[in-house]
């Protein structure tokens, strides 16, 4: 990342986070063939309501890719933000690729990971196919990144071994070495993705398009950046933005709701309890070992 990127100073000066989305368009289109998504005519021209606030929104799909999006904003001198993922289609059982930053002068907020589509505490089989040989990848940074502090069980079960969640003054090394974690985490998901071999089980294409499912299902709902969303393009136009692009599939790879999947969450009149991280213990540091394997119990608060 060159000098012009996201350090103390210089958060007004362009859009840093298109260095990351180039990168990984690059490096993709390196491998395969990228299409524009369908969702794409709908949001690339997407105009927020403050003058002094930018939007970029980009989607493709390749054929293993059923989905490859991007959202940056900047807001002039203000903050920025990174929403990056990649999700596989369902004749893969691929992590799905994560890049969630949110950047002001004084600090940023990053979690970077390969989303596991099954729970890797509950199916070791997963998680030795994807994740055994790419552990030395968070051992690079988990000092140079290091572990953001409390978070509970009910976000963990979206994250995989090598999950960097971490939040960092905001200066020109520390985005150096953000940028150098992102480059790494996606060029591995690119290898696995080279590697994975399509599904003809159907029943087993089903489970792992259940299992997106689950995954956007929960994203959707319980988005962080959605009340800015809302601020920013007001209601509807922040639904939309959620559910036909940030998590496009909610509505279309499934029927199953919300409280379908995650009943623990559900109210007395039926509603969603919309109360976050009300769920499970706390985990102040690493909840895995360095092999990859959950010590959360023993390190719950």
């Amino acid at each position: 990342m060159s000098s012009g990127g996201v350090g103390g100073g210089s958060l007004g000066a362009g859009l840093p986070y298109h260095k990351f989305v180039s990168f990984a368009l690059e490096e993709t289109r390196l491998r395969t063939t990228l299409t524009p998504h369908p969702s794409q005519e709908k949001f690339k021209s997407i105009k927020p309501n403050d003058d002094n606030t930018v939007f970029n929104a980009l989607s493709s799909s390749a054929p293993k890719i059923r989905l490859l999006r991007s959202l940056t904003i900047e807001k002039k001198n203000s903050y920025q933000v990174l929403d990056f993922a990649a999700f596989s289609e369902p004749e893969y059982d691929l992590p799905i690729f994560c890049a969630n930053v949110f950047t002001t002068h004084a600090q940023s907020i990053v979690v970077l990971d390969l989303n596991p589509l099954y729970d890797t505490t509950v199916h070791k089989d997963y998680k030795d196919k994807y994740y055994r040989s790419i552990m030395p990848l968070v051992h690079k940074y988990n000092e140079l990144l290091p572990w953001g502090g409390k978070i509970t069980s009910e976000s963990l079960k979206f994250f995989s071994p090598i999950v960097i969640w971490t939040i960092f003054e905001s200066t020109e090394h520390n985005h150096h070495v953000l940028h150098s974690a992102f480059v790494d985490y996606y060029k591995v998901w690119l290898e696995l993705m080279d590697q994975a071999i399509k599904e003809n089980n159907k029943a087993t294409i089903a489970r792992n398009q259940e299992e997106q499912h689950k995954y956007l299902t929960w994203r959707a709902e319980k988005d962080p950046g959605y009340p800015l969303l809302k601020k920013l393009i007001g209601e509807s136009r922040a639904e939309d933005l959620v559910m036909e692009f940030l998590f496009e599939g909610v509505n279309t790879l499934g029927t199953k709701s919300f409280l379908d999947y995650f009943p623990e969450y559900a109210r007395d009149d039926g509603s969603v309890n919309k109360k976050r991280s009300m769920i499970g213990k706390s985990f102040e540091t690493r909840p895995w070992d360095a092999n990859g394997e959950f010590i959360g119990d023993a390190e719950a608060q």
